[in-house]
């Protein structure tokens, strides 16, 4: 069975009050596995308890470009501790993404990034939003941060939802980076006039063609996000489980 996740930061408002009861929460619902995005004064052994008592796997974390240039032998630490594989940078500042020289410039930071986790058994990735999708010299920016970074030393975390919002395929895009995709975000829009996030299978993305793009590529984990909500937030992380469970 392939392996499903939750991005945390879709529940964001819970974790922030009580987040190891949220977590277990989340693996009521039948999660197998949790994407981090903070550990609000967590220490790293108590979080691994509460995540082998819940039977959940740590998927990965979102770590701000910040704080993996201040402090990445600390936050590889934490992630070796928990048993997490993955440390992803959730988006770059404006200054590193307004031309190709800046892009290459943050695909250099990057590279290092990775060698260093590689060393240390982790693996470094990068999650797109809108903006990567813009060309500069021929090239998209995603093109330019994978083109100027070795595959070993960055994976990309593909987010549908914001493939389709910028007007591409995503499934077209896991194909032509099927070497590098090691985790998607799994995110679909109400419509083309309404692209506001929905439930998965509520709105237009065609996730049986997503999925079946991800399994040919070696997908590892395929991460729910959600960040706008009509219904109650556990309701609906329950409602796009099962839908992605019933196509996977």
């Amino acid at each position: 069975m392939e392996n499903v996740a939750l991005q945390l930061y879709s529940i964001k408002e819970l974790t922030s009050r009580d987040f190891l009861g949220t977590l277990k929460k989340v693996a009521e619902i039948g999660y197998d596995g949790v994407e981090f995005a903070g550990y609000f004064g967590t220490s790293a052994a108590q979080l691994k308890r509460a995540l082998d008592e819940y039977g959940l796997r740590a998927a990965g974390s979102h770590i701000g470009m910040p704080d993996l240039v201040e402090r990445l032998e600390e936050m590889i630490e934490y992630s070796l501790v928990i048993g997490s594989p993955y440390i992803i940078c959730p988006g770059i500042p404006e200054e590193l993404r307004e031309n190709a020289d800046s892009y290459k410039r943050a695909a250099e930071i990057f590279d290092r990034m990775g060698e260093r986790c590689k060393e240390q058994g982790l693996r470094f990735g990068y999650h797109n939003h809108g903006f990567e999708f813009q060309k500069h010299d021929g090239l998209t920016g995603l093109e330019l941060l994978a083109s100027n970074t070795r595959p070993e030393h960055m994976f990309l975390e593909l987010d549908t939802y914001w493939a389709e919002y910028a007007g591409f395929r995503a499934a077209d895009w896991i194909e032509s980076f099927k070497d590098r995709c090691r985790i998607l975000h799994i995110k679909d829009m109400k419509s083309e006039q309404d692209k506001r996030n929905t439930e998965i299978g509520s709105g237009i993305l065609d996730f049986k063609a997503i999925t079946a793009a991800g399994k040919r590529g070696g997908v590892e984990w395929y991460t729910v996000e959600q960040e706008e909500y009509e219904i109650p937030q556990l309701e609906s992380i329950e409602t796009s489980l099962s839908f992605l469970r019933q196509i996977l």
